[in-house]
């Protein structure tokens, strides 16, 4: 295959699963502030989903104020925000647009109808009406993606590479969310602690159903929800699919199949990160510190997507220097640029 069509078959799926995950996590704040609680601890809530996701920045140069119809607005139909859903939604279509001929009529349709109702849903306000409405469809379509891909594909190279993609966006998106939550834990002040403390509850449930995880949780503990299990399950519980454990399971798998000539340091990074986490025990994790493992788990996975693009896709343009970061924001600005510049027929 060459690598300019696998690198956009790559990206379609991850735009299409950074969509679905960026949904999950304005579903869940937006869920989380509608639970009575001050106004200072709610706006906590949007900042730590913006910090999280590298976009405090961005959102405060265009925004004087956080509230919860800024933050969801600029996350969900900011086409200045490369990484709004109305963005990634594009992006994906675009992907897919470019390698027509490698992919089925039934996952193209999918894809093209989603980008086309998406617009119409927010030109008719849906994010006033019911955000939540919006955020479900979302979901929903991203699921009606995957089930085209998993119905009508081969299981060729092209199918590999999409599914590759899904995993590696699905493995930094659920770490960030699982994130969110400890950003918030880590900025709340002192005089919040009581009142947050007795909010706790409903955080990690909204957490635990942001990531549809909430029945597993219940049928796998048959606990009250505490934030050691939560965060073993996001983690480490193999067996459920949007775990991080899961996720590097499918990278691993995959990144054998479609091995080349030049992929081994890719290949050598995916297993030995796969085993890493494997290996990792839930009170070692807590020990040593929640948020600065999943910074780590996070660099890491960034790494090896730009590896995995300069062994076998169209490698991302490198930053300058200074501008250098392993952030979210900065590898999806560089994803969209580069996907854009692909449909043209003189793109390198």
């Amino acid at each position: 295959m060459l690598s300019r069509t696998a690198d956009h078959l790559f990206w379609m799926a991850r735009y299409t699963e950074r969509a679905e995950n960026t949904a999950r996590m304005l579903d869940a704040n937006y869920q989380l502030a509608l639970v009575p609680q001050s106004d200072e601890y709610a706006a906590l809530g949007w900042r730590a989903m913006l910090s999280i996701s590298e976009l405090a920045g961005i959102y405060a140069a265009g925004h004087a104020r956080m509230t919860s119809r800024d933050v969801i607005a600029f996350m969900s139909s900011d086409r200045d925000n490369l990484s709004s859903i109305i963005s990634c939604l594009g992006a994906a279509r675009e992907n897919a647009r470019a390698v027509r001929g490698s992919i089925t009529t039934e996952l193209w349709e999918t894809l093209n109808t989603t980008w086309l109702e998406a617009q119409r849903m927010l030109a008719d306000g849906v994010l006033e009406r019911d955000p939540c409405e919006f955020f479900e469809w979302v979901k929903f379509r991203s699921h009606l993606s995957r089930g085209a891909q998993l119905g009508t594909m081969v299981k060729d190279e092209a199918f590999y590479f999409m599914r590759l993609g899904t995993f590696l966006e699905r493995a930094d998106n659920t770490a960030r969310i699982l994130d969110v939550k400890y950003e918030m834990l880590e900025q709340r002040s002192p005089l919040a602690q009581p009142l947050a403390q007795s909010l706790d509850y409903y955080h990690w449930a909204a957490v635990l159903r942001s990531v549809s995880g909430f029945e597993v949780y219940r049928k796998v503990y048959r606990d009250v929800i505490v934030p050691e299990r939560v965060a073993s399950l996001l983690i480490l519980f193999a067996d459920w699919p949007r775990s991080l454990a899961a996720s590097l399971d499918e990278i691993a798998q995959i990144i054998v199949r479609v091995r080349t000539a030049r992929s081994a340091p890719a290949e050598a990074m995916a297993l030995q990160l796969h085993a890493d986490v494997r290996a990792a025990l839930i009170g070692d994790i807590l020990r040593g510190g929640l948020h600065a493992w999943l910074t780590e788990f996070l660099l890491r996975v960034n790494e090896l997507g730009s590896c995995i693009s300069r062994d076998f896709l169209v490698p991302l343009a490198p930053e300058p220097a200074a501008a250098q970061s392993q952030s979210q924001s900065a590898s999806q600005s560089q994803s969209q640029t580069q996907s854009q510049s692909q449909t043209q027929p003189h793109a390198a």
